[in-house]
């Protein structure tokens, strides 16, 4: 069982290719152990069947007084293998005894395994699908923001937001979720990478709620989304200080064994108006200035779906009049548009069930096409009419939680977790008439859910939980270098840099370079684990996790030097 649990994690593919094994292995080997005990035991037939019903007993007290946190994969992962490995022992050990003392020694040592873990709770797993345990009675990061919180008069106020800020709310420089076109770039000042002697300067940390979101900037002011208590909010900070301008509260909690509580989605800025998802499904539209809600809409009444395992997680496209979603309903309740003025539905198409992406924005073969990634493939439609222009399908039977990629006038690539890899296929359009073909399929790139970037004909993203690059002509592997857990990476086109905002909380600085991996600086932001994207506008880089977030100051090269090397 430790074996088949822990050890894909060690190669190098790690857990991303082997998960199945990783988390089926061990209960293959607890059904062994029944399958040993009722046919292949020397105990008599009473006894196989009284500790059969012990176990079962068990597992169901353990159901009852483990903390909710660890129904699910706990159950799998710790109580079940924990209780049998314990009744194995304890039924060995008492081999020679008779058979009331030995089947009933071996069932209150199951019962201990199986309810040993109740002294423990989960805050979701980890990217190679780790448990994250903590003793049961320990502050969660949340309870400790939340009493923080009630014992600071509700957190710390920023400035107000000026009547003349509504220019800056038109021109965000950092529009919703990865940036402008979600590509994650930064067009910007060169980045210096000298951060041995002059380290990036911390501006201010602030504790947050969680949320896997990231930041949607204008100007001086930051807007996400987090959990507090029962309240989903959406949150404006101050972007020089972290301290809070305005705060709205919906009565909504998602949480998941897996991924935690919170939204999972990034607010967007366009036309002056800020348009938010919840992971519940709430989308609303709010005034950026007051965070007053200017319509709501529930996904869930729309679409005739309840909410997909990880929640509601498409940040919302805004194109012309309309704000587009993906909501995975039946029929042609897939993708759907609004009106952004009255949040009434325009159109509304068929798609994928399930899907952890984000609809897109991108111009195609001549023409502007809405892309949205799902388990079903990739679409392309009409954002005008919500008309199909073309399915690709590549169905998978898991799900995808990345963002396709356009490289050039007609070449899209698809990324895909579950060890299926990166696909690249070309579009031609004939006349309005719309087909594909596949020009490669690469297991060098399998992102699961960290995007990848593309630079110079050549993409820069995770292999599971390890950082690689390969060739956008073949999808032949480059190199495959640093693990930095599943992180997230932005490009810094101007200065041939990749950022990456590891697992860990750390920020590491590699250089664009196809011919081999070079990392040339790093530090430690933020605590705690990060999925979300980081957010770089000019020389301030935004982070945020599920319990902090924080703003940093990148050194810039000094352009009146001659010497480039900085």
């Amino acid at each position: 069982m430790v074996s088949l649990r822990f050890g894909p994690g060690l190669l190098e593919d790690g857990g991303t290719k082997y998960f199945m094994i990783a988390a089926i292995g061990p209960m293959i080997c607890c059904l062994l152990i029944l399958i040993w005990w009722l046919a292949a035991s020397r105990a008599t037939w009473k006894e196989r069947l009284f500790g059969f019903l012990g176990l079962v007993a068990g597992v169901i007290v353990a159901l009852l007084v483990v903390h909710p946190s660890l129904h699910g994969p706990g159950i799998v992962f710790i109580v079940i293998p924990l209780g049998l490995v314990l009744f194995v022992v304890g039924a060995s050990l008492l081999r020679d005894r008779r058979p009331l003392r030995r089947t009933g020694v071996a069932l209150v040592l199951a019962l201990i395994g199986c309810c040993l873990p109740a002294l423990l709770r989960n805050e979701g797993m980890s990217g190679d699908y780790a448990l994250v345990l903590h003793w049961r009675w320990t502050p969660t990061p949340e309870e400790l923001m939340l009493a923080n919180r009630s014992t600071s008069s509700a957190g710390a106020k920023g400035s107000t937001i000026a009547a003349d800020a509504s220019q800056m709310f038109l021109e965000p420089e950092w529009p919703g979720f990865r940036g402008e076109n979600r590509n994650g770039w930064q067009i910007g000042p060169v980045i210096a990478t000298t951060w041995n002697t002059k380290p990036p300067e911390q501006l201010w940390k602030i504790t947050v709620g969680p949320g896997w979101g990231s930041f949607a900037v204008a100007g001086e002011f930051l807007f996400t989304q987090e959990q507090r208590g029962p309240m989903e909010c959406v949150v404006c900070y101050d972007a020089n200080t972290g301290k809070e301008i305005w705060v709205q509260q919906t009565e909504a909690r998602f949480d998941d064994p897996m991924g935690g509580p919170g939204p999972r989605t990034t607010p967007t800025l366009a036309d002056g108006k800020l348009f938010v998802t919840g992971a519940t499904g709430n989308l609303m539209r709010l005034d950026p200035s007051t965070g007053a809600i200017i319509w709501k809409q529930d996904l869930q009444k729309v679409a005739n779906r309840k909410p997909p395992m990880w929640g509601f997680t498409a940040s919302p496209l805004v194109t012309g009049s309309m704000v587009i979603v993906h909501a995975g309903g039946e029929g042609d309740k897939g993708i759907l548009a609004f009106d952004i003025e009255s949040g009434q539905p325009v159109w509304s198409a068929a798609s994928g069930d399930h899907s952890y992406s984000s609809a897109q924005l991108n111009r195609i073969a001549g023409e502007d096409s809405v892309l949205m990634l799902s388990n079903s493939g990739i679409d392309l439609l009409d954002p005008a009419t919500g008309k199909m222009r073309l399915r690709y399908e590549w169905p998978i039977g898991d799900y995808r939680a990345l963002q396709p990629k356009v490289v050039g006038e007609d070449i899209v690539l698809i990324p895909t977790g579950s060890n299926k890899g990166t696909r690249a296929i070309r579009i031609k359009n004939d006349g309005g008439s719309y087909s594909a073909e596949e020009l490669w399929t690469s297991r060098n790139m399998k992102p699961d859910f960290s995007d990848f970037v593309v630079f110079e004909g050549h993409a820069y993203g995770f292999d599971g939980g390890i950082f690689a690059s390969i060739n956008l002509e073949t999808g032949n592997r480059n190199w495959k270098g640093g693990r930095y857990g599943k992180g997230q990476v932005v490009l810094l086109e101007s200065s041939g840099l990749l950022l990456v905002a590891a697992e860990s909380g750390d920020v590491v600085l590699l250089k664009a370079d196809p011919s081999e991996d070079v990392e040339l600086a790093s530090f430690k932001a933020i605590e705690g684990k990060t999925w979300n994207h980081p957010v770089l506008v000019g020389d301030r880089l935004y982070l945020r996790n599920a319990q902090e977030a924080a703003c940093y100051r990148l050194p810039l090269v000094d352009t009146n030097k001659t010497d480039k090397s900085l």
